[in-house]
């Protein structure tokens, strides 16, 4: 209790107000804003999100432009981290321009409100007049804004799907392109504060790689990695990468993480779905992306000679499959036999030099699996399939048997062929041009959704729920891993984590890891080269 005035005044007058008593105490302010006053603080306000929808693009093999190496292991490690947050991820590798705008269409319709989207691309990059393009692996040597994506046209069409977190992780470069004098306009920005860009650089410098013969990384996931799945917001994870990347020697003063965000909610990226009422809008995009992920059946084949082959696919992207062949019976009178893969439609891209390996690594492939699940005394024989986006019609190949009777020289050969459908992504047809309508669908109907025709969209779940990521037959295994799908099975693809302290701390070389068979994980180490290594994206 006491008196007090209040003073007015600048350079050249003061005034003093009239003296007036105040009292501050339980008179003037009620008990219960004391109690309310008194009490702790309270813990954080728990958000969730209505679904987590994740598009990683990784551009490598451009046509007119330098080769990259680092995005098919970054995308794939990106992809393990998220779906062990109960992502859905739709994980694509070298991507021209026409699929890049259906993917993202695609992407979009598995959005609504309060679903978190993150998008992450690897690849060429640019920035001009604060809009960054993602540059399509077909895009022409002097490429502009006509020939890329622009992000920011993204977001706006990310905004009007009312989602509840939208993250840019673009690993690219961002130097500014003397070809393009074109200022794009992007659509009108909502204040949504939900807002977070990641960029692996800063503006108008580059993203490096690491690039070397048996693995490569790019320096933004070589960090990301071991912070991704922390339970931070969103905004605060992605300082700790930037603080481990400023203290690692051979990064700086090349390559600082550059974060822009607006985001006022203390979002993280391991927030739970919280799933509203079930509607058909809800369920369509549940089957939008579960028809995007379907793998042909485990299957078994009888030869005349009396063999019999297991036939089996694994998805390692969403639109790179690896099948593979076993031998399960063989007549004892024949002593060599062997189950090879030929015939591929036209559109999909095999490595022939590559195919029927006697090992994923041999194959070319990442996937990491759990030995037990396949016996190491039955060998098989692995065949990578990409550019899965560009089949047009149903995947048929012919399965090469080729054996030698134990009183015979010359080798014997039979044929089958096998018809699979349209495994994974090749269902949505991203090589065919969208409708306009199709980018903005409404929340409330299913009509815009491109799923299979079934008689109910229970039918159509327990179609794909079926299909494995790596399938057995129940007469011949007792195991399956569908990646993505059981708690219990759901790291079987997580890569191996050989990071150290000296990761950060000093000029000594970077440790990155690498998916690979468990049985090399443990006896290779996987290190940054020298500086002089570094090529830029």
């Amino acid at each position: 209790i006491g008196p007090y005035r209040c003073k007015v005044f600048n350079l050249y007058h003061e005034v003093w107000s009239d003296t007036a008593t105040v009292s501050v105490g339980p008179s003037s302010i009620t008990e219960a804003d004391w109690e309310e006053m008194a009490k702790p603080p309270s813990s954080a306000k728990q958000f969730y999100a209505t679904d987590k929808v994740a598009l990683l693009i990784g551009n490598m093999n451009y046509v007119h432009h330098t080769q990259l190496c680092a995005p098919i292991a970054d995308v794939h490690e990106l992809t393990n981290f998220l779906r062990q947050m109960d992502f859905k991820v739709v994980s694509l590798i070298d991507l021209n321009w026409q699929e890049m705008h259906s993917a993202v269409t695609e992407f979009l319709l598995l959005l609504d409100k309060g679903v978190y989207g993150l998008l992450y691309f690897a690849g060429h990059g640019y920035e001009n007049f604060g809009n960054s393009f993602m540059v399509p692996i077909d895009a022409p040597a002097s490429y502009t804004s006509e020939h890329c994506l622009c992000v920011q046209n993204i977001l706006t069409r990310m905004q009007q799907k009312e989602t509840g977190l939208n993250v840019f992780l673009l690993d690219m470069c961002r130097k500014r392109n003397p070809h393009d004098d074109v200022i794009v306009q992007p659509g009108l920005l909502k204040v949504t504060a939900n807002i977070v860009f990641g960029y692996a650089t800063c503006v108008d410098a580059e993203a490096y790689e690491v690039k070397r013969e048996d693995v490569s990384n790019g320096i933004f996931i070589s960090f990301l990695k071991r912070r991704v799945c922390e339970e931070e917001k969103v905004t605060f994870m992605l300082d700790r990468v930037a603080e481990d990347m400023g203290r690692c020697a051979i990064t700086r003063g090349r390559q600082a993480l550059e974060l822009r965000s607006n985001l006022s909610d203390r979002r993280c990226l391991t927030d739970r779905i919280q799933t509203p009422d079930c509607s058909a809008s809800q369920s369509a995009r549940n089957l939008q992306w579960a028809v995007a992920h379907d793998l042909p059946n485990s299957d078994c084949l009888q030869f005349d000679c009396g063999v019999k082959v297991q036939l089996g696919f694994a998805a390692e992207f969403s639109n790179v499959m690896v099948i593979y062949t076993r031998i399960l019976e063989q007549p004892k009178e024949i002593v060599s036999c062997s189950a090879q893969l030929t015939d591929f439609p036209e559109g999909v891209d095999v490595d022939l030099k590559k195919s029927n390996q006697e090992t994923l690594l041999e194959a070319g492939s990442l996937i990491l699996i759990n030995e037990n699940l396949l016996s190491p005394e039955v060998p098989s024989l692995y065949t990578r399939v990409r550019s899965l986006q560009r089949l047009r019609k149903e995947f048929k190949f012919t399965i090469c048997l080729l054996y030698i009777y134990s009183n015979m020289d010359e080798e014997v050969q039979e044929r089958q062929t096998v018809t699979v459908g349209k495994p994974l992504v090749s269902k949505l047809n991203l090589h065919e041009p969208r409708p306009p309508q199709a980018s903005y669908p409404s929340s409330s109907s299913s009509d815009s959704f491109n799923f299979p025709e079934c008689s109910s969209l229970t039918e159509a779940f327990a179609s794909v729920s079926s299909s494995n990521a790596w399938s057995y037959d129940e007469d011949t295994a007792t195991q399956s891993n569908a990646i993505g799908s059981s708690p219990s099975l759901r790291n079987a693809n997580v890569p191996e984590e050989t990071d150290s302290s000296d990761f950060v701390d000093g000029p000594k070389p970077l440790v990155a890891s690498k998916s690979l068979p468990i049985s090399q994980v443990n006896e290779t180490n996987y290190k940054f080269s020298d500086m002089y290594n570094f090529h830029s994206n």
